[in-house]
């Protein structure tokens, strides 16, 4: 086996979000720079926005109105 050719492992290298946050993680990089985290992804905040395009959402909710009220023709 090859001697020295692994990089060097930091155990408390800094993780900066772009939102502020910052995190000290394992990595082979003393710093890294992240676009999002757990701070400001909309999944874990809750703040979830769902973009309609084309009134698709509203199309899939008269689709699921119109196929519950015939399955409740059908139970009659």
């Amino acid at each position: 086996m090859q001697k020295n050719i692994h990089p060097t492992y930091h155990a408390t290298a800094k993780a900066a979000c772009v939102c502020g946050a910052t995190y000290v993680v394992g990595s082979t990089k003393d710093e890294l720079n992240v676009e999002i985290c757990s701070a400001c992804h909309p999944f874990y905040t809750g703040k979830e926005n769902i973009l309609d395009t084309a009134g698709r959402l509203d199309r899939f909710k008269k689709r699921q109105a119109t196929a519950t009220s015939l399955k409740a023709k059908k139970a009659k």
